[in-house]
């Protein structure tokens, strides 16, 4: 929409249908691209990847928890900038990073080759990953499999255990409803000369919904100078102990244990996290 239009915005003060998509370029615009990448490499912050010392105590961990020796093969599904996978693979685990931006791929690629890291990246939607028995372990990390819709979570399920070995483990977190709840209702507007969103002025929306089910969508409305709104939306899905362990089950895992987190840490029912250790049935 190019022209500022009241009766849309009064339009999107209503909640969308659950999982209604929002701009399909969000993580392919060049200049959010950089934006996301600035924000994973930032090693004061949790907003994209997590902490360096947090992302190394988590491969430390994982590589102990499935007993990963060297030479064995690792898929790391939306690996970002590789901050995980360039960790495995200098204990010597052959490690295959998949992920949608081109951005962060190609600097995942350039980090490698200066550490002189064999890594194998590509800019893939894990949606359509089709490889066939040939991981020891998948890694999906920081709550990527709860922005997916149900039909999009069992795909990638089907991805998952089809590119396991036999009993290969799939290591994954996703958030509970402590996250997202307080946020629900929440509305908050800004306006800049440049930001996340836009290298010009530009005034943004937010709107926090809250679905049954502990479904949450973060909606954001860029208004930019000319009167242009976009509408990009970021939707949660988050899970109980027991909402994860059947759904893992349902598509053909069997899960080893929970954890509060990927580092260890005890579950808690009350917590904000669980990781989650399953093996391909």
């Amino acid at each position: 929409m190019n022209t500022l239009s009241i009766n849309e915005l009064i339009h999107l003060q209503n909640p969308p249908a659950v999982f209604t998509p929002g701009e399909p370029e969000f993580w392919t615009d060049a200049y959010i691209a950089t934006q996301m990448l600035a924000a994973h490499l930032d090693p004061s912050t949790d907003v994209a990847s997590r902490r360096p010392e947090t992302i190394q105590r988590t491969v430390e961990w994982i590589i102990e928890i499935l007993g990963l020796k060297q030479g064995d093969s690792v898929l790391d599904l939306g690996c970002g900038p590789g901050l995980y996978a360039s960790r495995l693979a200098q204990v010597g685990l052959a490690v295959t990073g998949v992920d949608f931006s081109q951005n962060s791929i190609r600097y995942a690629q350039e980090s490698a080759r200066k550490k002189g890291l064999a890594v194998s990246y590509r800019c893939q939607n894990y949606l359509e990953l089709d490889e066939q028995n040939r991981y020891d372990a998948a890694l999906l990390i920081f709550g990527d499999y709860c922005p997916l819709n149900p039909q999009q979570r069992r795909r990638l399920l089907e991805n998952v255990r089809r590119a396991l070995k036999p009993g290969g483990a799939f290591v994954l977190d996703v958030s509970m409803p402590n996250i997202h709840k307080p946020t629900e209702g929440r509305n908050n507007w800004y306006a800049v000369d440049k930001g996340f969103w836009r290298p010009t002025p530009h005034l943004v929306l937010e709107q926090h919904f809250g679905y049954s089910g502990d479904v949450y969508l973060d909606q954001y409305i860029v208004i930019e100078a000319e009167g242009k709104q976009t509408v990009y939306r970021n939707w949660f899905q988050d899970f109980t102990a027991q909402r994860i362990r059947a759904e893992m089950e349902e598509n053909g895992f069997a899960v080893a244990s929970l954890w509060g987190d990927l580092s260890g840490s005890a579950y808690q029912a009350e917590g904000d996290w669980i990781g989650v250790v399953a093996r391909r049935v």
